[in-house]
């Protein structure tokens, strides 16, 4: 019982990573959508949660090999905050 247990607890570590890096990105992509493409914010934005999800990732002691899921998160995350600010923009929510 305790590999099934370990094994719980480890994959609850991991899909707590993803979904954080899910939710840390959303504002990133948010505000990304007020900057010209490929310029110097747009890319500080696309890059500024990532040092934060692999500090995370160490400390929670989960291995290299769950950086793809992780960046998967993170990339869904620019995403979602990129469409919630265009349709706000969209409504006239925003200036």
């Amino acid at each position: 019982m305790p590999e099934k247990e370990q094994f719980m607890q480890g994959t609850i570590l991991v899909v707590g990573l993803i979904i954080l890096s899910f939710i840390i990105s959303i504002p990133c992509g948010y505000l990304r959508q007020n900057y010209t493409k490929y310029s110097f914010m747009w890319f500080l934005l696309i890059h500024l949660p990532i040092p934060f999800i692999v500090l995370l990732r160490l400390k929670a002691g989960i291995s290299w090999h769950f950086i793809p899921l992780t960046l998967g998160g993170s990339i869904a995350g620019q995403i979602v905050g990129g469409i919630i600010s265009r349709r706000r923009q969209q409504d006239g929510k925003t200036s």
